[in-house]
């Protein structure tokens, strides 16, 4: 999904729940990134992201990728815009948030004006429903059951709603893409599925 076509040479990120740090690591290898921090609230996938970063000396030189056991809302807040990031990265998060309103404006904080907040989440429809809490839990069982809430799913058209009554992704500055998992294939881009299904979502902090 490309954000723009003028982006700075070096770029900081935020990557917030990063679990094992699969995003982290590969934003943290990118020639054009400055610096990668990676928060996660559960200590125990951050010791396997640790022990995974320490196999690259790429990603482990100091500076390059900082792994902190922290939630958004223990994240100190940027004072200048020079202390913001430029692509603040939810990746699968935002469907188990309680409060998605309260948790977007604390990550559009971290963001620097003319910066990139980035998310991957799920519509709420009856076909999200059937694959993610019938077939990937119960049929196939490939995620543990309970791993899904559907009543938490977001759907596309919310996002901009949210977004633009807080002035936000103005003239363009939101983008979707919808994405549909296939095995053995990965994530491939499907047309139309950010009505239905998974989805990127990616909105630009103008002021």
């Amino acid at each position: 999904m490309p954000l723009s076509t003028s982006t700075p040479a070096k770029l900081r990120y935020l990557d917030i729940g990063c679990g094992g740090g699969i995003f982290a690591e590969s934003a943290a290898r990118l020639p054009t990134t400055a610096s990668v921090t990676a928060i996660d609230p559960t200590p125990e996938v951050l010791k396997i992201a640790e022990a995974h970063k320490r196999r690259d000396p790429i990603i482990a030189a100091p500076g390059r990728l900082t792994y902190l056991n922290k939630s958004i809302e223990d994240l100190a807040v940027p004072t200048s815009p020079q202390e913001g990031y430029d692509i603040v990265s939810i990746f699968e998060v935002l469907e188990h948030v309680n409060a998605p309103g309260p948790f977007l404006e604390q990550a559009m904080q971290h963001v620097k004006p003319g910066g990139w907040l980035v998310l991957s989440t799920i519509a709420r429809t009856w076909t999200s429903w059937l694959v993610t809490n019938v077939v990937a839990e119960d049929v196939l069982g490939i995620v543990p059951k309970g791993t899904h809430e559907w009543s938490k799913y977001v759907n596309e058209k919310e996002l901009r709603t949210w977004f633009r009554q807080r002035q936000w992704g103005r003239e363009g500055g939101m983008k979707t893409m919808g994405v549909m998992y296939l095995p053995g294939l990965g994530w491939k881009e499907v047309g139309g599925s950010e009505e239905w299904g998974n989805y990127f979502f990616a909105v630009r902090r103008d002021v």
